[in-house]
């Protein structure tokens, strides 16, 4: 397995590339602001080939370089349908103006071919098998991307901006929900096996057994205290 992973852009977030090897397809997550030249650089240090580019969310952070990413090898991209507008209209999905001057190094909209992602789906991708976990809380078609553990690999999963190491995504922007956020790491984080490695939308890895002993919010859940932590401002 080969993971490429870097951080892009004004609000450093993860992008990554996920192949089997080096040489063969590959799927990129989350190309986001400024991500479009280090996937073309990681695509030729690693001799990948695109077949999907896959979106935990519609944040444009996460997002703004779909377009020129997908046009350039003609790939589609997948994206829960309560996300999709943000595509098009990433202000109104923050409830603010993001600033002129980054607006304009941005090519707002959809590439031409667009699939909607649903809870439970397993993509079948480069040869690979990603399952998705629609996981609201940070946005309403927030999702994560699990992967199962291979001869050289651990369990994996994306997490977006659900979960980070030592936090989890912010609730305050439009369509975030603190209940819905607390709700979803329960269904979808606590289950994980303690060896899962997490690859998170900002900052570095960690596993969910680190998670789960250290993070205050899914250390509350585990231990069945629960209890109000106050909202994380990470990421956008």
């Amino acid at each position: 397995m080969l993971i490429a992973g870097f951080p892009a852009g004004a609000w450093g977030t993860n992008c990554y590339l996920v192949a089997p090897a080096a040489g063969e397809e590959c799927v990129i997550i989350d190309p986001g602001h400024q991500a479009a030249q280090g996937v073309e650089e990681a695509l030729a240090k690693h001799r990948l080939k695109p077949v999907a580019v896959v979106l935990t969310h519609g944040h444009i952070d996460h997002v703004a370089s779909v377009v020129p990413v997908c046009g350039a090898h003609d790939v589609p991209a997948w994206i829960h349908p309560a996300d999709r507008y943000m595509m098009s209209d990433p202000e109104k999905a923050l409830g603010r103006s993001i600033g002129m001057p980054l607006m304009g190094e941005l090519t707002v909209g959809e590439p031409d071919d667009v699939h909607e992602l649903t809870d439970g789906a397993a993509l079948k991708l480069a040869g690979m098998e990603l399952t998705v976990a629609h996981a609201p809380g940070h946005t309403k078609g927030s999702v994560t991307f699990q992967m199962p553990e291979a001869a050289d690999i651990p369990p994996l999963f994306f997490s977006g901006d659900l979960l980070f190491a030592g936090s989890i995504g912010r609730t305050d922007l439009p369509g975030g929900d603190m209940d819905e956020m607390l709700a979803s790491l329960a269904r979808v984080c606590l289950p994980l096996d303690d060896s899962t490695v997490v690859l998170s939308g900002h900052g570095p890895q960690t596993t969910i057994g680190r998670e789960r002993a250290a993070n205050p919010y899914l250390r509350e859940m585990a231990t069945g205290q629960g209890g109000p932590l106050g909202t994380p401002r990470r990421g956008m």
